[in-house]
């Protein structure tokens, strides 16, 4: 019998990654449709589900994820209430799942950490309403660790097909994608994490199977790309040469021009292989959008 997930958020960029990816690989997946934020009917979904066999693992990804949302109540009504009421509900069911894994954010570290390559040992410094809500959501959880067997995941930049414009490649192949004469940018002198929804998919089914992966964990490959090494790359793939432009509004304050994960212990719990290549991934994307 196929092993039944339930994830939260799968229609969102993520969640339909890794819809398709688990189900490819033989899991039965229950997307939950209920508004987290109600606890009453986030209970009575859960409860029917449980109802007809027990839910093996859990993957809570619905999120308000764009650090520049304007309301920020949301953040705490959606990232951490949202996130208590279903930890709650999944306390109530007679079988606890195998494992429950919990997305936060690589934002809980702050910009005001002295290393290139964040661990998770550091002392998380938030500096917005997104992260200051995704870390007191790690904190709640991690009072649930004795009832449900918990691991929180601090996903580093990752895109791919379907992500929003309001984040930096898709962006730039939207730009790209139209032969847009002038992009606007904040800094470009910046090196991030680049990584492919298809490989994050990927780690978070190895470590759904992985009964040690608890606690938290980076999602990293600690391959730091140059920001205008994407533009480079957009217009090798394109052959346009747009003129880039910077825009004083688009640039954050004490941003650090290098920042990464350290992938350390995600090696233990994971076979973590050489990321796809940025130029596979940036391909993919603009085929997308010139479809």
């Amino acid at each position: 019998m196929n092993k039944r997930v339930l994830i939260t958020g799968s229609n969102g960029f993520t969640g339909k990654h890794l819809s398709e990816h688990l189900t490819r690989n033989g899991y039965q997946l229950l997307s939950l449709q209920a508004d987290i934020t109600d606890f009453s009917l986030l209970n009575t979904e859960l409860q029917g589900f449980a109802s007809e066999q027990p839910i093996d693992y859990v993957i809570h990804l619905a999120a308000i994820s764009f650090v520049a949302h304007t309301e920020s109540l949301a953040f705490y009504q959606v990232n951490l209430l949202g996130s208590e009421n279903l930890i709650k509900a999944l306390c109530q069911l007679k079988s606890p799942p195998k494992k429950v894994i919990l997305a936060s954010s690589a934002a809980v570290y702050g910009s005001e950490q002295s290393a290139e390559l964040l661990d998770e040992s550091l002392c998380p410094r938030p500096q917005n309403h997104y992260g200051f809500a995704k870390l007191a959501m790690e904190h709640l959880a991690q009072t649930y660790r004795n009832q449900l067997p918990i691991l929180i995941t601090r996903p580093f930049n990752y895109t791919g097909v379907g992500q929003a414009q309001n984040f930096i490649i898709p962006k730039l192949i939207h730009h790209f994608a139209q032969k847009t004469e002038v992009i606007r940018l904040g800094n470009l002198e910046v090196w991030r994490e680049f990584n492919d929804v298809a490989d994050v998919c990927l780690w978070y089914q190895q470590l759904l199977e992985n009964p040690h992966a608890l606690g938290v964990v980076n999602l990293c490959s600690q391959r730091l790309i140059a920001l205008q090494e994407v533009v480079a790359q957009l217009s090798g793939l394109t052959g346009h040469h747009p003129h880039i432009e910077v825009d004083p509004a688009l640039v954050r304050a004490n941003e650090l021009p290098r920042l990464g994960g350290s992938a350390q212990r995600l090696q233990q719990w994971v076979a973590l292989s050489a990321p796809r290549p940025l130029k596979q991934t940036l391909q993919t994307m603009l085929q997308a959008a010139l479809k």
